[in-house]
């Protein structure tokens, strides 16, 4: 009788045992699933909260297509440098958007700045930090000039040296 009950008390526990195992399989799958799930829901909401916001703002040097889709007032300066390439530093110093456009109509060609008409006041600080530096650029000589100059005043320097040399050579 005692072994018999030892037996069923054994089977029992066994039975008990597999019985927990499979419950706890089945939870963890479940879980897993419910895991898997909620990735790809959150996946899909930045998704389209990617494709709600406001197309990408971009700054400085732009195309007039987005430049305009600011939907910004847009005014304009007339430059008629070629050398327009150097106002960009200035430009990106102050932050300003704007685009560049070529009239080829014009004998010399001409070029117009466009920019955001709220940044009217930092267009014009910016236009005249470049005009500033191109004028001084203008009236600085080259620095070819500069190194002929330099070479002038050396060979003059060197025959005054040659000419005091042969006055002192007799008198000794």
């Amino acid at each position: 009788m005692q072994d018999e009950v030892n037996q069923k008390v054994v089977t029992l526990c066994i039975t008990g045992g597999k019985i927990s195992a499979r419950i706890l399989k089945n939870v963890l799958g479940k879980l897993l699933r419910k895991m898997e799930q909620m990735k790809r829901e959150q996946k899909q909401a930045a998704r389209a909260s990617r494709q709600q916001k406001e197309p990408a703002a971009y700054h400085g040097k732009q195309s007039m297509e987005k430049l305009m889709k600011q939907n910004c007032q847009l005014t304009n300066i007339e430059v008629t440098d070629g050398n327009i390439k150097s106002f960009e530093k200035y430009a990106r110093k102050y932050n300003i958007d704007f685009s560049l456009k070529k009239d080829t109509s014009v004998s010399p060609p001409r070029y117009f700045v466009f920019f955001k008409a709220r940044d009217v006041d930092i267009m014009t600080a910016a236009f005249k930090e470049y005009t500033g530096k191109q004028l001084s650029k203008g009236k600085k000589p080259s620095l070819r000039k500069k190194l002929s100059l330099a070479k002038e005043r050396l060979a003059k320097h060197r025959e005054r040296e040659k000419g005091r040399q042969k006055e002192r050579g007799p008198e000794r």
